[in-house]
C-alpha cells in the first residue's frame, strides 16, 4: 500500500519542486547567483532584428573623413561585445480609466388570425382555449448595467550596469543587465535586456530605458517577505483549474 501512495504523491512533489530550493534555504538568507557570462545561461537566445541593406564605404582620396564613421576620434563609450554600459530605468505610469454602460430594451410581438376563409372557427377546436385573433403574443425585457474603474500608479527607478552581448549588423547593440541585492533574508533581482543605438549612449556611458528597443525590465525577488505575499503553489494551481 505504500508504493501506490508514493506514486500518487510523486506528482505533488514534482509540482512543488520549486519549494525544494526554498526548503534548502531555511535558516539562512537566499543564495545569490554567481556573476557570469549572460550568453552562457540556459535561457539565453541570440537576437535577430531587421537589418538595412549593406552599403560599401568608398574611400575618398586626401580625405580625413571616412563614410560611415560617427566621429573623428574614438571615445570610451561602450561599443564592442563585453563592454559595460549603464542602463537608467525611470518608469512613471499613471492610469485612470472609468467606463459606465447602461442598456435597456423592451419589445413585444403579437399575431392573430381574425378571419381565414372561415377556418378561424376550427382553431379553438384544434387548440383548446385558443383565440384566433390572438394566437401568438411575445414580449421581452432586457437590461444591462456595467461599471468598470481602473486606477494604476507605478514608479520604478533603477540604475544598473549591463554587458553588450551582441553587435548587430547595422551597428545596434544588444545589452543584458542583471543585478542582485540581498538585504537580510530578502533577495532582489533586477534584469534589463534590449537593443540600443550607439548614438543614444551618453558621454558618461549611460543609456535611458526609453531609448531601448525590445526592452524587457524585470524587478522582483525572493525571500521570506516574498513568500508571505505570494500564494502557495497549490492555491495557484486551483485558481487555474477551477472554473468557478
Amino acid at each position: 500500500m505504500r508504493a501506490p501512495a508514493l506514486v500518487l504523491l510523486l506528482p505533488v512533489l514534482l509540482c512543488g519542486c520549486g519549494s525544494l530550493q526554498r526548503l534548502s534555504e531555511v535558516g539562512r538568507p537566499p543564495s545569490m547567483t554567481p556573476s557570469g557570462d549572460p550568453t552562457q545561461e540556459p535561457t539565453y537566445r541570440p537576437m535577430t532584428m531587421p537589418m538595412p541593406a549593406p552599403q560599401v564605404a568608398v574611400p575618398q582620396a586626401n580625405a580625413l573623413w571616412r563614410s560611415g564613421s560617427r566621429a573623428f576620434f574614438k571615445d570610451q563609450r561602450a561599443a564592442l561585445v563585453g563592454d559595460i554600459v549603464t542602463v537608467l530605468v525611470n518608469i512613471t505610469d499613471n492610469a485612470d480609466l472609468k467606463n459606465n454602460t447602461a442598456a435597456n430594451r423592451n419589445s413585444s410581438e403579437g399575431m392573430g388570425v381574425p378571419n381565414l376563409f372561415g377556418l378561424e372557427t376550427t382553431i379553438p377546436r384544434v387548440f383548446a382555449g385558443a383565440v384566433a385573433s390572438n394566437l401568438v403574443t411575445a414580449s421581452s425585457n432586457n437590461g444591462n448595467t456595467g461599471t468598470a474603474e481602473l486606477k494604476r500608479n507605478e514608479t520604478v527607478a533603477l540604475r544598473l550596469a549591463g554587458v553588450i552581448t551582441q553587435v548587430l549588423p547595422n551597428g545596434n547593440l544588444v545589452v543584458a543587465a542583471r543585478q542582485e541585492v540581498r538585504v537580510n533574508s530578502e533577495l532582489r533581482d533586477l534584469q534589463v535586456t534590449g537593443v540600443i543605438r550607439p548614438q543614444d549612449i551618453a558621454s558618461d556611458n549611460t543609456v535611458r530605458h526609453d531609448r531601448m528597443a525590445e526592452a524587457r525590465i524585470a524587478y522582483g525577488g525572493r525571500g521570506q517577505l516574498t513568500d508571505v505575499q505570494t500564494p502557495r503553489w497549490g492555491q495557484q494551481v486551483m485558481d487555474i483549474l477551477l472554473p468557478f
